[in-house]
């Protein structure tokens, strides 16, 4: 099990793009990306979709999925002025 945890890691490492990169990648890639790479930081409500934040090396990534519908609409990165973040930080709760 180590082993595989640390060939993930070492893979996860040798992969790095650039937000243009990921921005033109088709939806099903952007899914599996994040699902490989990234790391979920936390999910709210927005308007009629869920949105999932995603840490991708040092880039916030939102992940809109609209429950009606049963799909996800839209994948992009999220500016860090953004009043959405407000949303996130929002969720966060700190403990001592």
């Amino acid at each position: 099990m180590r082993t595989i945890l640390a060939n993930l890691e070492s893979k996860k490492k040798q992969i790095s793009m650039s937000r243009e990169e990921f921005k033109n990648m088709p939806l099903h890639q952007k899914i599996k990306t994040l699902y490989l790479e990234g790391t979920f930081v936390v999910a709210i409500r927005y308007y009629r979709h869920k949105v999932n934040l995603y840490l991708l090396e040092n880039e916030y990534v939102e992940v809109f999925y609209n429950h009606k519908e049963d799909k996800i609409d839209k994948i992009d990165f999220l500016p860090r002025d953004h009043s959405r973040m407000k949303f996130y930080l929002d969720q966060i709760k700190l403990v001592n």
